[in-house]
């Protein structure tokens, strides 16, 4: 049931959206923002009866007073939040979900395309995939996205070429009165071009309350390659509702490191792959050490509708305090996906006495030829294994952090990018 107050916030929604269409020009995406704000009316907020979302409840997010734009750009912004030692990146900032050019780098690389997206409007990708993938689906975070979205960023690489180092985006929350934002994204990786992009969310010290809207779509043409990384360090004031959608295409790779630290209150991943051609390979890889009352929920989908496809994903929750964690994880093998290779796996270690961990891993399999697994486990400190280090002059403290890295391994072993692995351990070792 929707409170009065959110019904206000969804009022101030649906006056917002009006205000623009009165004051805007004839735009190219106002029939689509039109169609999108319709479908988010027609379903407004998800509720806990919802399935997707019995674990998740944006009542509270929800009935708080926002803001719906940030203030003027600051020229600064505290950038070493989200350093990562040892990388040698290309910087793409973004304060408050607008796109900042005093605070990123120029990226004078040929074939690399780096514009805020209320500039990418006129370009070729852009018209051709933008709200193709996301819209969709049934998530009216999505909808509300695309009907009010005020910016973001356009990254599109050119066919055959290859990126020297990593595209480094940080979105900083900086707000100090409670925003409500909507930050929309969309990557275009030619065909057998390669990149790697490293995305870290970030809280300014002095930021208050907000909850940020995120949708991202990526396109991974015939041959190409995208390395993802998304680590949230936020401060406790954050809360994310992240959305990204990926379509690929033939002999393509996508490989999702997905990341979430101690720090933001509440944060609802959703990751949803769709294989629609064959010789396709996705890997989603994904750790949540949580603590304090922090709420994380991954739900991810991996939709396999060609054949000779493979997808290997592989998510491991730590539970300190009294936080929450959950993992939905679909794997969905249509009929003409015969020679499908797929597994899914998560694990979970509960540290925290009243921690909980809710997780549902589902593999639904419409074709007879295939290879498929998936699982799940939950557990706690190997009491054995803790005794082992400590009759070896270990300290409590240090045993419980090597069986939490080497419990942790199996995940960022698999990161292609050391500097990224050697930062996220560091992350693991700090969270405990």
């Amino acid at each position: 049931m929707i409170t009065q107050v959110t019904e206000s916030l969804y009022n101030q929604l649906t006056r917002a959206y009006e205000e623009d269409r009165a004051v805007q020009a004839p735009h190219p995406l106002g029939e689509l923002r039109k169609l999108a704000f319709e479908r988010f009316k027609q379903t407004g907020f998800p509720t806990v009866k919802w399935e997707d979302w019995k674990y998740t409840n944006t009542q509270p997010l929800l009935n708080q007073p926002y803001t719906l734009a940030g203030a003027d750009q600051p020229l600064h912004a505290d950038l070493a939040l989200a350093a990562i030692p040892g990388l040698d990146a290309y910087r793409i900032v973004l304060v408050d979900g607008v796109f900042s050019e005093a605070l990123s780098d120029s990226v004078p690389v040929a074939g690399l395309t780096v514009l805020p997206m209320e500039k990418a409007i006129d370009e070729l990708a852009f018209t051709k995939h933008f709200a193709e993938y996301a819209d969709k689906t049934d998530n009216p975070f999505v909808a509300l996205n695309t009907a009010l979205f005020k910016s973001g960023v356009f990254i599109s690489l050119a066919p055959d070429a290859v990126l020297d180092k990593p595209v480094h985006i940080i979105h900083v929350a900086a707000a100090e009165t409670p925003l409500f934002a909507q930050v929309r994204n969309l990557y275009v990786v030619g065909r057998h071009a390669e990149m790697e992009i490293i995305e870290s969310l970030v809280t300014e010290g002095g930021a208050t309350q907000y909850l940020n809207n995120h949708v991202s779509e990526i396109v991974v043409h015939e041959g190409g390659k995208l390395q993802h990384y998304a680590l949230q360090v936020a401060g406790e004031s954050g809360n994310y509702l992240n959305h990204i959608e990926v379509y690929q295409e033939k002999h393509s790779l996508y490989n999702n490191y997905n990341c979430s630290f101690p720090g933001a209150s509440f944060v609802r991943n959703n990751i949803n792959v769709r294989l629609d051609a064959s010789e396709v390979e996705s890997h989603l890889y994904g750790i949540a050490l949580t603590a304090g009352n922090q709420f994380v929920d991954n739900h991810t989908i991996v939709d396999h509708l060609k054949p000779h496809c493979e997808s290997y994903e592989w998510y491991k929750n730590i539970t300190q305090d009294t936080s929450t964690a959950v993992f939905n994880g679909k794997i969905f093998v249509r009929e003409d996906a015969q020679k499908t290779n797929a597994f899914q796996q998560n694990n979970n270690m509960l540290i925290g006495e009243q921690s909980a961990v809710y997780t549902k891993p589902q593999l639904e399999i419409f074709a007879d030829d295939v290879k498929c697994s998936h699982g799940c486990t939950i557990g706690q400190f190997d009491p054995e294994a803790l005794f082992y280090l400590r009759a070896r002059g270990i300290s409590e403290a240090q045993a419980r952090v090597l069986l939490v890295h080497a419990f942790a391994f199996d995940v960022t072993s698999r990161f292609a990018n050391d500097t990224v692995r050697k930062y996220v351990e560091h992350l693991v070792e700090e969270g405990l």
